[in-house]
């Protein structure tokens, strides 16, 4: 990479155009219409701007909720720009009888197909009419995946409001801020649980109106609360005619979705994403994952992670319109160990989940082959290595007699019992992720496909998949998007920035912030450093906020440093190194442990992969605090030879590791120094962990 300011770009030549169609027919002729998938014949940017239907627009970027935007709209990405709703009804009439949504209820599986969901969505969005949602102000929604959450997310914007997404881990002044700064008229509630939450706040947000609950009966019937079946019926009460006019007023380029950030360094921030980032990046990045219309094969996924989050937002709900996939809702204990009963079931055909997810994965099924007896410790142990060999070959289509035996014989059957049999595409995002977990399921015969972006670009801005991938990178820029590396260093590393349809229309009142995110010519600044080799594939190696800058002035990425100390030593969870302004590198470590199964709160137990990495030791530990304070010698002089083999891997003596303490707690949630994608809040350890930190450089 020779320049910081060189532009890259990828094109799709077996893509076209996205399909049109008319928003505003009456629901009755919906399945008579004639919609093309694409434009007879190729159009200038010209002729496409001029047949569609935007709202005026004089920039690129906007910070209220009623604006508009100018379109990224270039030779690379000239497809027509449509709503959700056009969305939706191409979609329709193609998939209209296979089954989108699927829901365990007890022990019975409901299932609803496209047109029945379709019409769903309308009810809802008839509800919310019926309720006084307002143009461009929010529904909020608080609660577990389900269809529900679908039905009340596609009405809303049907209905001509904002979908807001709030993390049901969230605390009530967590969730006033978002219901409050995105002006809810309604908020849809998953159950008892987090209705307690909206009714602590209710009154001091001026703008809301009604609250629904999706989920379990009613404790008490209170003024403006409504049940799921009671607020469905409400749309009885509003004309096809009047939600019509609503949608016919809606353009491409106005807001229909809010991502709030997760706040990790200051207020959560309202990423504001538009009819046509939903639309153009639900078609076209999921086509860089190699994600399957309908019409060749329908493809199936679980979902179960944050749909506040972009992540799950973009996968789950918006691709599934667009490609007619089938998502089955895991239980809301997914994350606590029912995710593999509902993967076994429904036998995905795409998996996406975040690093943590892969790692809890990873550890589960190390646990499981070490409590098998001697010889099918061995067979596994075998056919892991055959399999991790040959994915690291080269030529990864020449897959030896052994590789075949080993997949035929071990493998599959593992596979299998996580629920994996039918799934051929695995994907992981949201957070970086460690060699240690993309090694061990290449031993599974699983490639993770690394995608990568942020919430203001829509979800993946660059993306792997079976077309393309190398180890440890996070693909190829998606077809029709561009990106540009800038203030490149001599190892070619410089800031990754975003230009393409997915990216956002702004920061919801907050100008200053978007003017940061955003350069003079448009491009989003992602924050982020990566390089990229001379095939176009990205490999990120650190984050601008994140990077060290000790006090002797060298720059030094954290990611790296903590991914090798995992490596090496197989008892640590968690590690974050410490040296901003600091004169040398220390390091936080917690130990591998169970968790409670219904707090999801870590224990003092260790996990069974840290206890026989004590024995292997000679050390008799099965719990954190057996080990603190330097109690077992043993545990503590391991760490200190495997840090001393990370240190003398190091490229200068800035960069290696002096102090290191073992604290007595691994990360979480409920803790607070992870996110809720499970990804490290730096900013809250720095402060949670403060005193230990200090005691690093007292002299």
């Amino acid at each position: 990479m020779s320049t910081g300011t060189q532009i890259h770009q990828q094109t799709d030549p077996t893509d076209n155009q996205l399909g049109q169609s008319l928003a505003c027919s009456p629901v009755t002729d919906l399945m008579q219409q004639d919609v093309g998938d694409g434009l007879s014949e190729k159009k200038s940017i010209e002729e496409v701007l001029a047949g569609a239907e935007l709202a005026p627009a004089q920039s690129l970027w906007t910070t209220e909720a009623s604006g508009s935007v100018q379109l990224r709209m270039d030779e690379l990405c000239p497809e027509q720009p449509i709503t959700v709703h056009q969305m939706f009804t191409n979609s329709v009439q193609k998939y209209g009888k296979l089954t989108a949504l699927a829901s365990k209820k007890g022990n019975k599986w409901e299932k609803v197909t496209f047109l029945e969901y379709y019409h769903l969505s309308r009810m809802a969005a008839k509800g919310f009419l019926k309720l006084g949602l307002e143009r461009f102000h929010s529904v909020a929604i608080l609660g577990f995946n389900s269809a529900e959450w679908f039905i009340a997310a596609v009405g809303t914007v049907f209905a001509g409001g904002i979908v807001a997404g709030i993390y049901t881990t969230n605390s009530p002044d967590a969730c006033f801020y978002v219901a409050n700064d995105s002006r809810a008229n309604v908020i849809v509630v998953e159950n008892q649980k987090q209705l307690d939450k909206i009714l602590e706040i209710k009154n001091e947000l001026p703008h809301l109106k009604a609250i629904v609950q999706y989920s379990g009966s009613l404790k008490e019937k209170l003024p403006n609360l409504y049940s799921w079946e009671e607020f469905m019926g409400l749309g009885l009460e509003v004309s096809d005619q009047e939600l019509d006019e609503v949608i016919c007023s809606q353009k491409a380029n106005q807001c229909c979705v809010l991502i709030y950030t997760s706040g990790t360094t200051g207020s959560p921030k309202g990423v504001m994403l538009s009819h046509d980032n939903i639309t153009w990046t639900a078609h076209h990045a999921s086509r860089a994952g190699d994600m399957q219309p309908a019409e060749i094969s329908q493809e199936s996924l679980v979902s179960y992670l944050p749909l506040s989050h972009i992540a799950a937002q973009i996968y789950d709900l918006w691709t599934g319109i667009q490609w007619g996939e089938q998502v089955t809702f895991a239980q809301p204990d997914a994350l606590k160990g029912s995710l593999v009963d509902t993967l076994r079931e429904a036998t995905p055909t795409a998996h996406m989940g975040v690093p943590r997810v892969w790692e809890k994965i990873m550890e589960k099924i190390k646990e499981g082959i070490s409590r098998c007896g001697y010889m099918k410790r061995k067979l596994v142990t075998w056919a892991m290595s055959v399999s991790l060999e040959a994915n690291q070959r080269l030529t990864k289509d020449e897959k030896s007699f052994l590789f075949t035996l080993a997949d035929s014989l071990v493998l599959q059957k593992l596979r299998a019992e996580l629920g994996f049999s039918n799934c051929v595409k695995f994907f992981s995002g949201a957070a970086p992720i460690g060699s240690e977990t993309l090694q061990f399921f290449l031993g599974l015969n699983i490639r993770l496909y690394e995608a990568y972006g942020m919430s203001e670009s829509s979800g993946p801005h660059f993306m792997s998949g079976p077309k393309a991938y190398q180890f440890s990178s996070c693909g190829k820029v998606v077809p029709g998007c561009q990106y540009k590396l800038v203030n490149v260093d001599g190892d070619g590393i410089g800031e990754v920035c975003f230009w393409g349809r997915n990216v956002f229309m702004g920061f919801l009142n907050l100008e200053d912030k978007t003017k940061e995110a955003l350069d003079e010519d448009g491009w989003l600044r992602s924050g982020d450093l990566g390089r990229v080799d001379e095939d176009g594939f990205l490999y990120i190696t650190g984050r601008i906020k994140e990077l060290i800058i000790t006090a002797g002035g060298e720059n030094i990425p954290p990611l790296p440093i903590e991914d090798a100390v995992k490596q090496e030593l197989a008892i640590i969870s968690n590690a974050m190194l410490i040296g901003d302004k600091r004169k040398f590198l220390s390091i936080l470590l917690t130990l591998k442990c169970t968790t409670n199964p219904e707090t999801t709160e870590p224990t003092d137990i260790l996990s069974l992969e840290a206890v026989e990495f004590c024995q292997r030791l000679g050390s008799q530990s099965t719990k954190v605090s057996d080990i603190l304070g330097g109690k077992d010698k043993l545990v503590y002089q391991s760490i200190e030879e495997g840090i001393a083999r990370v240190n003398s891997k190091a490229t200068s003596n800035a960069q290696r590791i002096q102090k290191w303490t073992i604290l007595g707690k691994d990360f979480s949630i409920v803790g607070g120094e992870l996110g809720p994608t499970m990804k490290l809040r730096r900013p809250v350890v720095l402060q949670i962990y403060h005193g230990e930190i200090e005691s690093f450089y007292k002299d």
